[in-house]
């Protein structure tokens, strides 16, 4: 397929003065060896450009290397400079950072409601649903009004520790904008798909999600 995907990339790195974090990067690499293999070409941004701060790499994970071999992570181009015309789809990967400038940075909104408009597929994973939550579309409305979502869970959020550090629960938040949230089994595979809206609830959720993402555009 000669479609082009963007991976949308957190560029916070505090855990709420717990530990440093950033973008998951499994969250990011599994899904672009699965667009990859289907012909796919990638690009991959950042809230603020620049070297966008990680989390969860795993050296041994071989996806993981070639993902951080294949991309210049150092001088991603900034989200709010981007055309999304370019796009048939953009991916907010996931990781703890999303949760403090995914919901509030402009050019992370802009670009799905552009891609969304425009006939394409909006799909987030884990904390990327965090970009959901600030995205309206143009007469206003939240873009997740009404349609089904996945994304990581209050129980989720408890088992990891984190549910007094983030500064909002996520399911709660896409709830509150009139999304309905549809919880799976904790960490393991959760993702729906309502329309051209693809979301998935955890790491585990990152393949099959991408997956899903491909099967739109063909």
């Amino acid at each position: 397929m000669s479609k082009r995907v963007l991976i949308a990339l957190t560029s916070h790195g505090d855990l709420g003065g717990v530990r440093p974090t950033g973008f998951y990067v499994p969250e990011a690499a599994h899904p672009w060896r699965v667009f990859r293999a289907a012909g796919l070409d990638v690009e991959v941004a950042s809230v603020r450009g620049g070297e966008p701060p990680r989390d969860g790499y795993d050296p041994d994970d071989a996806v993981q290397r070639e993902f951080l071999d294949a991309f210049d992570l150092t001088r991603t181009p900034v989200l709010k400079d981007l055309d999304s015309a370019r796009y048939a789809a953009v991916l907010y990967a996931g990781g703890h950072g999303a949760m403090w400038d995914f919901p509030h940075d402009p050019g992370v909104a802009r670009i799905g409601r552009e891609v969304y408009e425009n006939g394409g597929v909006v799909a987030a994973v884990c904390h990327g649903p965090a970009a959901l939550v600030g995205m309206t579309l143009t007469d206003g409305t939240h873009l997740v009004a009404g349609k089904r979502v996945a994304a990581f869970t209050n129980a989720e959020e408890k088992a990891v520790g984190l549910a007094e550090t983030v500064p909002f629960s996520l399911a709660d938040a896409l709830t509150e904008r009139g999304a309905i949230h549809e919880p799976g089994p904790d960490f393991q595979p959760q993702v729906i798909v309502d329309g051209r809206l693809v979301t998935g609830q955890n790491p585990a959720s990152s393949v099959p999600l991408a997956e899903k993402v491909v099967e739109l555009l063909r």
